[in-house]
């Protein structure tokens, strides 16, 4: 059998027109990326302002546990013993991590803590701080709202912090 021959002649790349030019290759103009690499799992999160650690919202234990293992120095330890306290005071308390912070409540109340790392100490919020007894001893711009801070090297009176977490989940909560 005789091979078919095509009567097309074959397509030749053609020499670009001297009269258009050729395209020259582009010289990008942009700024090495200022991006930050994309984070590992084993990335450790920012620490904010005050050593307060940058952890994303969520709700459940492992993000606020995520959040004591980044709190930095001496705070995780207290962060650690914070927890526990709460856990054992308030069987089933909810947690979360909002607004880089972890938050406890009870369902269907509301939240009655937090707290926030500072530079110098750990900021406690109780919610409805102005209802407990005694009242937690730093005032608030919202009358419901009181603190107490914890320092570094300072001794946490367990049975006084427990008696506020009690009474705070008693009360209904603020709700977001």
């Amino acid at each position: 059998m005789a091979e078919k021959t095509s009567s097309k002649p074959a397509k030749v790349a053609k020499e670009p027109d001297a009269k258009r030019g050729a395209a020259k290759p582009r010289q990008s103009t942009a700024k090495p990326s200022a991006r930050k690499p994309a984070a590992t799992k084993d990335a450790k999160p920012t620490l904010l302002s005050g050593g307060n650690p940058q952890i994303a919202k969520g709700d459940g234990d492992a993000p606020v546990q995520a959040y004591i293992a980044a709190m930095p120095g001496w705070k995780s330890d207290v962060g650690r013993r914070l927890d526990a306290l709460i856990v054992r005071t308030v069987p089933g308390v909810r947690k979360a991590v909002k607004w880089n912070s972890p938050f406890y409540g009870v369902e269907g109340q509301g939240w009655f803590l937090a707290y926030h790392c500072f530079t110098k100490y750990i900021k406690v919020t109780f919610f409805r701080g102005a209802s407990l007894s005694p009242l937690p001893p730093v005032e608030s711009k919202d009358k419901n709202t009181r603190y107490f801070h914890i320092h570094e090297g300072e001794q946490l009176d367990e049975e006084l912090v427990a008696s506020w977490i009690r009474q705070a989940s008693e009360l209904p909560g603020w709700m977001s």
